[in-house]
C-alpha cells in the first residue's frame, strides 16, 4: 500500500464541543498524521462551492447552514492507504450504525451533526485538498 493524502474536516459540532484534540488523536492513533491543519469559519460561498455536488438534494441548504454556523478544522491527513483508512476511522454516517471506536460512534450526535467529513476517493481527496490548501501549506510538499 502506498502513502497517500486525504482531506478531512472536523465539523462545527466537533469544534463547538471541544473535540478537536480528541478527534485528531483518534486519527493519529490509527496511523494518519496531519500534514496541514487550519481552523476557519467557512463563508456561505465556500460551503456552497465545496458541497456543490449535493446542490440538488433536499438537505443542501441545511448542510450549508450547519457548515457555516461556526468554525471548522480543515486537515490534510497522510498515511498508508489514507483515503480508505480515514473512511474506516470515521465510521458510518449514521453514528448509531458506526462501528465501536470510530470517530462518529465516539463523538457524533446525529446523522446531520456527525462531527467529521472525509474524502470518499483519491480523486476527490486531491480536489478537496486543493479547494482549501495551497501546495506550499502542506508539510513535505514541494
Amino acid at each position: 500500500m502506498a502513502i497517500e493524502k486525504t482531506f478531512s474536516i472536523i465539523k462545527p459540532d466537533g469544534v463547538e464541543r471541544g473535540l478537536v484534540g480528541k478527534v485528531i488523536a483518534v486519527f493519529e492513533a490509527q496511523g494518519l498524521k496531519p500534514v496541514a491543519l487550519r481552523m476557519q469559519h467557512l463563508s456561505r460561498a465556500e460551503a456552497e462551492g465545496f458541497y456543490a455536488v449535493h446542490k440538488e438534494r433536499g438537505f443542501f441548504g441545511e448542510l450549508v447552514e450547519f457548515m457555516t454556523r461556526s468554525p471548522v478544522v480543515l486537515m490534510v491527513l497522510e498515511g498508508e492507504d489514507a483515503v480508505a483508512k480515514n473512511r474506516e476511522i470515521m465510521g458510518a454516517t449514521d453514528p448509531a450504525k458506526a462501528a465501536e471506536g470510530t470517530v462518529r460512534k465516539l463523538f457524533a450526535k446525529s446523522i446531520g451533526e456527525n462531527t467529521v467529513h472525509g474524502s470518499d476517493s483519491a480523486e476527490n481527496a486531491k480536489t478537496e485538498i486543493a479547494y482549501f490548501f495551497r501546495a506550499t501549506e502542506i508539510a513535505g510538499a514541494k
